[in-house]
């Protein structure tokens, strides 16, 4: 078939994600002809990178405090958020359980959670457009006159004929097989109407705010790797390696706390992954979206002890393991032998090193100098600006029958499933207020 017979719909969904598919479901459960707008070949692909690949749905308590804007968070969210959300799954026929506080689909497979909600699309007739480069928005001059014919015409540039992936959607090599289909594909001017649009881009809302003119903030990645540098061994003496170097790949439980000219901004508990340039995990993803270069980061290796209880421990290793004589093989049992050999070169030599090593394990000091490896930050911070949004419908204000929801919006959270949680219940509320 060379054209599409459908040019008219009640609600339009730029971005086929988490949210621009769960805007699509609240809308065509309320009765709205819809379509989805998506670049890819096929929608909800970055759903499958989520949570490692297990898809952590949604924090069980979610708690407006862990986003960016809070007051937007707690006016979107309520004081049912986890309960509406996961109601959301249920009505979807995707069973889910709770882990240390987090929802995840039971199958712990993120394209459990993608194949339920397309599968919900097609039960509501949602037409899925992909591969659709969408070139201009304008609202039609004759809404004033006759609001039946559509508040929205969008030119859109998509294949002659739909692009298949052949296989099963969630193979890789199927979905290269069909991007290359469709970056060859013979492509067809177009133009649709729909009396509402809804903004769902995920993190790169510039493009589509510029056509639109509407405001947006910069966007810029959070939830990444910190970038910074250790003390040197000795304080400061010695052969001036990086001592990341020889930590690279070691993996810490510690507790993270995050200083800026002595007063603590943040803290954060959790695995720790040391790399040559800072360190990663996901607690020091969630200090990513706090930190400023010149920031401290201490490392507390014995949060459950203090310094004297410390010390006491590791004198009593002595009737064990022999004297302290200055070497990692001294700590075997209890450091990792490459962060031992650091902890001995920075004590060698002070007064008391069991004491000095005790001080050193509850404040292992990152000196930060920004934050790095941004092309795997899992979110990006601004978007539309709440200023410009009511938070009742996650209408623009300055346009009518416009409305945002997700990662376009100025919002970022914490990690363990507070991003998806918003992304969700952002594209309920805008589904259904578009629908309007």
């Amino acid at each position: 078939m060379n054209a599409r017979p459908q040019t008219r719909y009640d609600v339009a969904i730029i971005g086929g994600g988490a949210s621009g598919l769960a805007a699509a479901i609240a809308a065509g459960r309320a009765g709205a002809s819809v379509c989805v707008l998506e670049r890819d070949v096929v929608c909800g692909l970055p759903i499958l990178a989520t949570g490692n690949g297990r898809c952590n749905l949604s924090n069980a308590r979610l708690d407006s405090r862990r986003y960016y804007n809070a007051a937007a968070a707690k006016a979107v969210l309520g004081r049912d958020g986890a309960s509406r959300a996961e109601a959301f799954f249920d009505s979807l026929g995707l069973m889910t359980c709770e882990v240390e506080g987090r929802l995840y689909p039971i199958t712990r497979r993120a394209e459990t959670v993608r194949d339920c909600l397309l599968g919900a699309c097609g039960r509501l007739g949602v037409d899925m457009r992909c591969g659709v480069e969408l070139q201009g928005a304008a609202l039609d001059p004759a809404v004033a006159r006759d609001a039946a014919g559509g508040a929205w015409i969008l030119d859109i540039r998509e294949p002659e004929r739909p692009v298949y992936v052949h296989g099963d959607q969630n193979d890789r090599a199927a979905l290269r097989r069909a991007r290359k289909t469709l970056a060859g594909a013979q492509m067809a001017q177009r133009q649709i109407r729909a009396r509402s649009l809804v903004i769902a881009v995920g993190g790169c809302s510039h493009g589509i705010c510029d056509m639109l003119d509407i405001p947006h903030v910069d966007e810029e990645p959070v939830l990444c790797p910190i970038a910074g540098a250790l003390a040197r061994p000795g304080n400061g003496a010695g052969t001036g390696n990086n001592p990341l170097d020889a930590l690279d790949g070691l993996r810490l439980e510690a507790m993270l706390t995050l200083k800026r000219k002595g007063a603590c901004i943040a803290y954060e508990e959790g695995e720790v992954l040391l790399r040559p340039y800072g360190i990663s995990g996901i607690a020091a993803f969630n200090l990513s979206r706090r930190c400023q270069a010149g920031d401290l980061i201490e490392m507390d290796l014995f949060p459950t002890c203090n310094n004297d209880q410390l010390a006491h421990m590791l004198r009593a290793r002595e009737q064990h393991v022999g004297p302290w004589n200055g070497e990692a093989a001294w700590f075997d049992g209890v450091l990792p032998r490459a962060l031992a050999a650091y902890v001995c070169e920075c004590v060698n030599g002070t007064g008391d090193a069991i004491a000095a090593s005790a001080a050193l394990l509850h404040r292992i000091s990152l000196r930060v100098t920004g934050t790095c490896e941004h092309q795997q930050a899992q979110v990006r911070r601004g978007g539309i600006p709440f200023s410009s949004i009511n938070a009742d419908t996650l209408a623009v204000t300055s346009r009518p029958h416009l409305f945002a929801c997700g990662e376009a919006l100025d919002q970022d959270a914490d990690c363990g499933g507070y991003n998806l949680g918003w992304a969700w219940l952002s594209g309920l509320r805008a589904g259904e207020a578009a629908s309007r």
